[in-house]
C-alpha cells in the first residue's frame, strides 16, 4: 500500500491548521495596514527674517516590515499666518529618507543641522554638519575617542552652545584595553591594533544599567568643535557617575561657559533604569573644555582646568530634564523625588527652579524652589498632579517665565502652560475632550501639538493664545492638514464606526486604612462598535498595562485599534496604581499587588456587564509585564470568567524573578510595600521568597482552566524568559492548552517591527479562536 501523501496537500506552518490559516491570512492584511502608520517623533520649528512665516521640520518614522527596523525620514513645511489668524501650512512634496541616521539636532538658529550615524561594527562615530544647501563638515570620531552616541531619549542629550561653534553631546567612553593572547600564551604591551594571530581576552565584567543597556558602556560627556574636528572629554566629573541629558547653560562674557547636566549615581550595582525613575540623580555643573582653533585631529584632549563638577540639588534626590529660562536668569527641571523616596519605579512628579547667576559664578549652595509640589489627592476635575515623560528643547512662551509641557491628567494626556515663577498651572488643551494631546514644538508664542483617540489617527493642530492681555485669557486651536498620518480607506471606515469613552469605576474595597485618594474612583477607557450585531455584544478583551505604575492613555493605538476593528470591544483599565490619578491612589498599590488591583479589573468588568455592555461568557484578557502579572493572576482567581488569555513578558513568580531580573528592588517594593526599600537585598531569605511565591500568579496555577498565548523576548532582562516559560510549562503539564512564541532577538518591550506584527496577528487569531 501507497503510504505517501496527495500531491495536493500541503504541509501547514507550525502552529495552524486549515481554519486558523484562513484567519491568519484575514487578519496579517488588515494589520498591516494599521502598521503602515507613520508617526512624528520630534519637530522643530524656526523664524524667518521676515517673522511672517515660519519653517517647520517633522523627523517622522514608519515601520518598515520587511527590512525588520523603523525608517526615519524628515518632512518640511512652510508656515503662513493669514492677518485673520489663520494658519497654512505649504508641506514638501516628498520626505527625506535618513538612510543610517541616529539622530538629527537642528541648530538654535536652525541655519545647521547635525547627523550622527552611530556604527554597527567597530567603525568610527561620523558626525555631518549640514547648512541648508550642502554637507559643510564631516568628521569620524574612533572607538578610541568614544564609543556610540547616546540617542537613548534618557541619557541622551545633545546641545548646541549660544553661537553654534560647539556641540555637547553623551556617549559611551571608550572600552578599557582587554588582555591578548597568541599562541604563545599572554601578549604583553596590549593595544587596540588588530592582529590577526592573537586574540582579545573578556577582561574583567561590568555593570551596566540593564534592559535596553546590556553591553553598553558608562555615558559620559563630551565637546566637539565643529570647525576643527577636534573633541574632548569633559574633565573634573566624578567615574561614579552616568551622565545625561547635557545643556549649555548661558554664557557670560570672558568667562568659562557651563554645562549642566543630569548625573546617576551608583553604588555595588547599577539597577535597570528604564522605566525606573526611582534612580537618585541631581543636576551639575562643570566648566565646558577650551578649544585649540586649529585643530583637526579628533583625538580626546585634557581640559584647562580639572575643577570638578558641582551638584547643584544637593538638597533633593532627584532632579532631570534642565531647561534654562530664555533670559538665562533660572533653570527649571523636574524631580521624582516621590518615587526615589518611596521605591515605586514611576510616581507623581514635581517642578522646581534654581536661580542662576548672572555673572557666572555659582553659589556655594543653589535654593531649590518648589513650582509645582508633589499633588497627594486631587478634587474632581482638578489638576492631579504631575506626570511628565519629557521635556521639548525649547518649551518656553516669550515671557520667558511660562514652560508648555504635557502631562498625564487622568485617563488622557493634556498640555500644560506653567508659570515657573508663580506657579499658576492651567489646561489649556480643550477640557471638554477624552481626545489625548502631545505637544511637538512651540511657534513663537504658538503651539504645535498631535492629538488623539483610540478611534481617531492623530492630527496636527495649531494652537494660538487668544485674548492675551485679560485674565480669561484662552486657546484657539486649528486642524492642520497634514500628509503625515495618512491611512487607508479601510481602516478609515473602520474606525468610523467605532465609539470610545471614559468610564469612572467605583472602589468596592473600601476600608479605615485606606487614604481619601485610595476611596476616589478609578477610570477605563471602553471602546466599542456604534451598533450591536442581533441586540448581541461584542467579545471583550480587558487589557492591563504594565508597570504597575503607567498609564494606558486615550490616545491612537495601532495595535488596539487593530483588535477593536476586527470585532472586539476594549476595556483599557487604569486600576489603582496607575499614573495620572494622585499620589495617594498610586501610593495604595506597593505591597498590595495580585489583590487590590486584580480586584480593580474585575470591579471594572462586572460595571460594563451591569450596563450591557460586555457578555460575561465572551471575555478575554491581555497583558504585558505587570499586565502579565494580573493577566495570570485573573485565570487563577477567577478561572471561570475569561474564555482565553494573552501575555507579553508577563511577571509569573516574583520568587523567580527577584535573582534574575534587572530591578530586583521592584520585588521588594510591589510585593512588600514601601517600606522595603530599605530592606531590600540581592540575597532574598527564605521567608522573603515564601512572601514573594505566594503574592505571584504562580501560587493560583492550579486552578486556571484559561488557554493562554504566551508572547516572549529572549534578550529580556527585565522579566527574564524563564518567568513566562516556567508557567508556561507549568500549565502544560496539568492539560491546559498553551502556545508559546519566543521572539529570540527582542527585549521587555517586543518592539521590533516584525515580532510587534506577528504578537498582534497571533493575538487577534487567539481570540477569535475562542470567541465564536
Amino acid at each position: 500500500m501507497d503510504g505517501s501523501q496527495p500531491s495536493h496537500l500541503r504541509e501547514m506552518p507550525l502552529g495552524l491548521d486549515t481554519t486558523t490559516e484562513e484567519e491568519y491570512a484575514f487578519q496579517s492584511v488588515l494589520l498591516q495596514q494599521f502598521t503602515n502608520i507613520s508617526n512624528i517623533d520630534k519637530a522643530w520649528i524656526f523664524k524667518s527674517e521676515s517673522g511672517i512665516e515660519s519653517q517647520a521640520i517633522f523627523s517622522v518614522s514608519q515601520p518598515n516590515l520587511l527590512a525588520n527596523m523603523r525608517k526615519k525620514f524628515i518632512l518640511s513645511s512652510h508656515i503662513l499666518k493669514g492677518s485673520n489668524s489663520s494658519v497654512d501650512f505649504k508641506w514638501a512634496p516628498f520626505p527625506i529618507e535618513m538612510s543610517g541616521v541616529s539622530i538629527i539636532v537642528p541648530s538654535p538658529s536652525g541655519s545647521k543641522l547635525l547627523v550622527v550615524r552611530n556604527p554597527e561594527n567597530e567603525s568610527p562615530t561620523q558626525f555631518e554638519i549640514w547648512s541648508s544647501s550642502q554637507l559643510e563638515k564631516e568628521f569620524q570620531v574612533p572607538k578610541s575617542v568614544h564609543g556610540s552616541v547616546y540617542t537613548d531619549g534618557w541619557f541622551e542629550g545633545i546641545s548646541w552652545n549660544s553661537d553654534e561653534g560647539r556641540i555637547a553631546y553623551v556617549a559611551e567612553e571608550p572600552s578599557p584595553l582587554k588582555p591578548t593572547f597568541n599562541d604563545q600564551g599572554y601578549k604583553k604591551g596590549t593595544s587596540e591594533d588588530k592582529d590577526f594571530g592573537s586574540w582579545k581576552g573578556q577582561g574583567d565584567w561590568e555593570e551596566d544599567w540593564g534592559e535596553t543597556y546590556a553591553r553598553k558602556r558608562q555615558p559620559a560627556l563630551f565637546v566637539i568643535n565643529i570647525d576643527s574636528g577636534e573633541v574632548q572629554a569633559v574633565k573634573g566629573i566624578d567615574k561614579s557617575l552616568s551622565v545625561g541629558q547635557v545643556v549649555w547653560a548661558p554664557s557670560s562674557e570672558g568667562l568659562h561657559q557651563y554645562l549642566v547636566f543630569v548625573g546617576w549615581s551608583f553604588d555595588t550595582r547599577k539597577l535597570g533604569i528604564k522605566y525606573c525613575y526611582n534612580r537618585p540623580c541631581a543636576l551639575y555643573a562643570v566648566r565646558g573644555p577650551n578649544h585649540a582653533s586649529k585643530a583637526n585631529i579628533p583625538e580626546p584632549k585634557c581640559s584647562s582646568t580639572e575643577e570638578p563638577a558641582f551638584n547643584l540639588t544637593q538638597t533633593i534626590s532627584s532632579a532631570f530634564f534642565p531647561r534654562f529660562s530664555p533670559d538665562g536668569k533660572f533653570l527649571a527641571f523636574l524631580s521624582a523625588r516621590s518615587s526615589v523616596d518611596s521605591g515605586a519605579h514611576s510616581a507623581t512628579e514635581s517642578l522646581h527652579r534654581i536661580d542662576w547667576p548672572t555673572d557666572g559664578k555659582l553659589p556655594a549652595s543653589a535654593k531649590v524652589y518648589d513650582v509645582i509640589p508633589v499633588v497627594m489627592c486631587a478634587e474632581d476635575g482638578c489638576f492631579p498632579g504631575l506626570y511628565c515623560s519629557s521635556f521639548i528643547s525649547q518649551p518656553w512662551l516669550s515671557d520667558g517665565s511660562i514652560m508648555i509641557i504635557a502631562s498625564t491628567w487622568g485617563s488622557s494626556q493634556a498640555l500644560l502652560s506653567v508659570n515657573v515663577l508663580s506657579g499658576e498651572v492651567l489646561r489649556i488643551s480643550p477640557a471638554d475632550s477624552n481626545f489625548s494631546w502631545n505637544l511637538l514644538t512651540l511657534d513663537g508664542d504658538n503651539i504645535v501639538a498631535v492629538s488623539s483617540s483610540p478611534i481617531d489617527v492623530p492630527g496636527i493642530k495649531y494652537g494660538s493664545l487668544i485674548e492675551k492681555e485679560t485674565k480669561k485669557a484662552g486657546w484657539s486651536w486649528s486642524d492642520v492638514s497634514s500628509p503625515i498620518f495618512r491611512c487607508s480607506d479601510k481602516v478609515k471606515s473602520l474606525l468610523s464606526s467605532l465609539q470610545f469613552s471614559i468610564m469612572k469605576i467605583p472602589v468596592k474595597d473600601y476600608s479605615a486604612s485606606l487614604t481619601e485618594g485610595a476611596t476616589r474612583p478609578y477610570e477605563a477607557i471602553f471602546v466599542s462598535s456604534k451598533s450591536k450585531k442581533n441586540d448581541a455584544c461584542d467579545p471583550l478583551i480587558v487589557i492591563l498595562h504594565g508597570g504597575p505604575h503607567s498609564v494606558s492613555l486615550s490616545s491612537f493605538s495601532k495595535s488596539c485599534s487593530f483588535l477593536s476593528s476586527i470585532g472586539y470591544s476594549l476595556l483599557i483599565v487604569n486600576y489603582r496604581g496607575s499614573l495620572g490619578f494622585g499620589e495617594e491612589a498610586l501610593q495604595s498599590l506597593p505591597g498590595k499587588v495580585g489583590s487590590q488591583d486584580v480586584n480593580d479589573v474585575l470591579a471594572a468588568i462586572d460595571h460594563v456587564i451591569d450596563l450591557g455592555l460586555a457578555s460575561p461568557s465572551k471575555i478575554t484578557v491581555l497583558g504585558g509585564s505587570h499586565g502579565g502579572f494580573l493577566t495570570t493572576h485573573l485565570i487563577g482567581q477567577a478561572p471561570d470568567k475569561f474564555v482565553a488569555a494573552a501575555v507579553r513578558n508577563p511577571v509569573c513568580n516574583i520568587a523567580l524573578m527577584v535573582g534574575t531580573t534587572d530591578i530586583p528592588d521592584w520585588c521588594y517594593v510591589e510585593a512588600c510595600g514601601t517600606v522595603a526599600k530599605n530592606t531590600f537585598t540581592e540575597a532574598p531569605s527564605a521567608k522573603e521568597l515564601t512572601l514573594f511565591h505566594s503574592k505571584s500568579p504562580i501560587s493560583h496555577l492550579p486552578k486556571v482552566k484559561t488557554p493562554i498565548l504566551f508572547l516572549l523576548g529572549a534578550q529580556d532582562l527585565r522579566v527574564p524568559v524563564s518567568n513566562g516559560l516556567q508557567y508556561a510549562r507549568a500549565l502544560k503539564e496539568k492539560g491546559i492548552e498553551v502556545k508559546v512564541i519566543v521572539f529570540p532577538n527582542d527585549v521587555h518591550g517586543i518592539e521590533r517591527p516584525q515580532s510587534d506584527y506577528e504578537s498582534f496577528l497571533n493575538i487577534g487569531v487567539w481570540f477569535k479562536k475562542y470567541c465564536k
